[in-house]
Parts: C-alpha cells; structure tokens; sequence
C-alpha cells in the first residue's frame, strides 16, 4: 500500500537566503555603528582617568608644599618632589606619604611632577580629545580645578 504524499509537507515555512542576507547586512550595519562609538567612550574613560591621577599628583605636590613651608620662590632650591625614589629628593608616593601607591596611566604614559607649583603636572601621552571641561590636550588641566 502506497501512503499519499501530503502536499502540506513542502509548504514548510523557511528563510530564504535572500532574507538572510538581509538581516546579515543589518547587524553589520549595526556593528559599524557601534564599535567606533565604544572606541571613542574607552578614550574618553582613559582620558578621564588620566586627569584623575594628575588632580591627585597635584594635591598631593600642594600637600607637601604646605606641610614642608615651600613657596613658589624657594620650590626649586628645596628641589621639588618626585613620584618615584631618586635622591635628593621627597617622594610623595609609599605608603606613608602623600600618595599610598604610584599613578598608572592607562595608555602607557608616564606623569610627572611640575616644576613650579603653579604649573600642573603633565602626562606623556598627548590626547586628542576629551568631552571634560578640566582636561587640555598634551595630558594637563587646569590648575586648582
């Protein structure tokens, strides 16, 4: 005995490739929006974080200023502070200092104290661009802000 072929069998619902394209091209569409986007939040996170640490150097190179008497007029004869030991000088950075433990840039700079205390101290890594008020291009702010 013969079973009939059921002609609801080949009216199965299915995608076609034309559809598949379709819907590839709109994620990749979707997806050339994005990346650009998160790529430009991630530097724009790094910078905020790299005006972060120069605030932090800074208050703690005005700390030091305070607590050792040192003015604008006699900071280089004491010989301003450093963040790492070198001798002859104050390190603000260890656990008993003013800073407990050494700034890390994110982007693979290097921070240095300034050279007067008027004068912010300054990142290696020149940025090129940064949504925040305090932030100015070649890795410094403004003081006191």
């Amino acid at each position: 005995m013969k079973i009939p072929f059921k002609r609801a069998d080949r009216n199965m619902q299915a995608f076609t490739l034309v559809e598949i394209m379709i819907v590839v091209l709109i994620i990749s569409l979707l997806l050339a929006i994005a990346i650009p986007n998160f790529m430009n939040a991630r530097e724009e996170a790094r910078a905020k974080a790299c005006v972060a640490n120069l605030k932090q150097i800074d208050k703690a190179t005005q700390q030091w200023a305070m607590d050792n008497k040192v003015s604008n007029n006699n900071y280089n004869t004491i010989g301003p502070p450093s963040l790492t030991a070198t001798s002859g000088t104050t390190q603000i950075v260890g656990t008993s200092s003013y800073i407990r433990s050494t700034p890390k840039c994110q982007s693979g700079g290097t921070y240095s104290v300034a050279a007067s205390l008027t004068v912010s101290p300054t990142c290696s890594i020149p940025t090129s661009y940064s949504s925040d008020t305090n932030y100015v291009f070649g890795g410094r702010y403004y003081h006191g802000l």
